[in-house]
């Protein structure tokens, strides 16, 4: 979907909170249809990026993983 977004969760090390940040804000052009809302609309979706990005650093550490995959 989103193919400027890099994997963020990785077996070498975590990934940071700008990491994610910097993941949400494609993500969030890609649902709202907006590249910059206009003023009206920046608040709310200032905010869902905040918000993806915060739930997405969450997930990784709640994903269960039967084994490493060989060569990672």
């Amino acid at each position: 979907m989103c193919r400027s977004i890099k994997l963020l969760r990785t077996y070498d090390e975590p990934a940071t909170a700008q990491e994610f940040d910097e993941a949400a804000l494609p993500f969030m052009r890609k649902i709202s249809d907006f590249r910059k809302p206009a003023q009206l609309n920046e608040d709310a979706f200032n905010r869902a990026v905040s918000e993806i990005s915060v739930f997405s650093q969450r997930l990784p550490d709640q994903l269960r993983v039967p084994s490493h995959p060989a060569g990672r």
